[in-house]
């Protein structure tokens, strides 16, 4: 696209892309793509109903997992209608303002995600080097004020972001490189300095996400110093079994993520494909595979599904 005049942002129309070279390919292209995000709202709103409809699973860990699945929701319905409208109807328009809402929100969800992944831990921990005392320390007031900091801070961590955006100005081609707003993306299409946009938004990155996964590996450090100080090897297998579904929600959220970060910052010599596809998995896979996780390998989550 021809470089256009600068421009404000409140008048600026951004292009979203599907998959680049594959146009003709779309309709055909959004068949798994709609089967995925069948599975991903499907699977997480059966696990919420579950949830609120057993009252064997009124516990700490499953109020965790619905959470989760609020989460994974969130991030599904954030770009179903614009990677749906780019595969089905062509649909690559979308304003500024309206693409700064979808980037808002897709990034609360994913700093609520990494919260919540860091709270299903602090929860493992808890309930097995202290099994007796689970249920006081995690109080059905404590788990809410849980869920309330960790919106509250995600909403405080991403608002800079946003206001920061709006300060820009965009001369270059308005073409961004996925069928969603993201950060990075965004920014590389402003004349404006960005350095402050690049800082804050690696600050953000690392105070969450960063963060979230140092403390997360420093429990299970706790957790596998816990487990082996018990004698029975029995139960030593029963306490890890009950691990086992958060650490695959952990990888499957944090390797597309970093992988996303990396190729965005480092990867610029990438062909767009690449750029396309981890875009696309960053989002997809932990919303449709986290149900399937906790429903396989979580025997009170597997019979109320059934």
């Amino acid at each position: 696209m021809t470089t256009l005049q600068n421009t404000t942002s409140s008048s600026i129309i951004f292009l979203l892309t599907g998959v680049p070279g594959l146009e003709a390919f779309h309709t055909w292209i959004s068949i798994p793509f709609c089967f995925l995000d069948i599975t991903a709202l499907s699977g997480n709103s059966l696990i919420l109903f579950a949830i609120v409809t057993q009252p064997s699973l009124h516990e700490p860990m499953y109020y965790f997992l619905s959470m989760l699945s609020t989460t994974d929701l969130g991030l599904s319905i954030s770009t179903l209608v614009t990677m749906l409208g780019i595969f089905w109807f062509d649909a690559r328009e979308i304003s500024f303002n309206a693409c700064l809402s979808q980037m808002f929100f897709i990034q609360l969800f994913t700093v609520m995600e990494s919260s919540v992944l860091l709270a299903m831990a602090f929860d493992r921990f808890v309930a097995i080097s202290s099994p007796l005392r689970c249920a006081s320390i995690l109080t059905d007031l404590k788990i809410v004020q849980i869920g309330v900091a960790i919106i509250t801070r995600g909403t405080l961590i991403q608002t800079p972001l946003v206001l920061l955006l709006k300060r820009l100005s965009f001369c270059h081609s308005h073409v961004l490189h996925h069928s969603y707003c993201f950060h990075p993306d965004m920014m590389k299409l402003s004349c404006t300095d960005t350095r402050i946009n690049s800082a804050v938004g690696l600050t953000a990155l690392i105070t969450t996400a960063g963060v979230h996964s140092i403390f997360i590996i420093f429990s299970y450090f706790l957790i596998i110093k816990t487990v082996l100080s018990i004698a029975s090897p029995e139960e030593r297998k029963k306490a890890f079994s009950t691990c086992v579904s958060h650490i695959g929600a952990v990888a499957v959220f944090y390797i597309p993520l970093i992988s996303l970060s990396f190729v965005h910052r480092f990867g610029k010599q990438a062909p767009p494909y690449v750029h396309t596809l981890i875009a696309n998995a960053y989002l997809l896979i932990p919303p449709v595979l986290n149900p399937i996780i906790y429903s396989v390998k979580t025997k009170q989550i597997r019979r109320a599904v059934l």
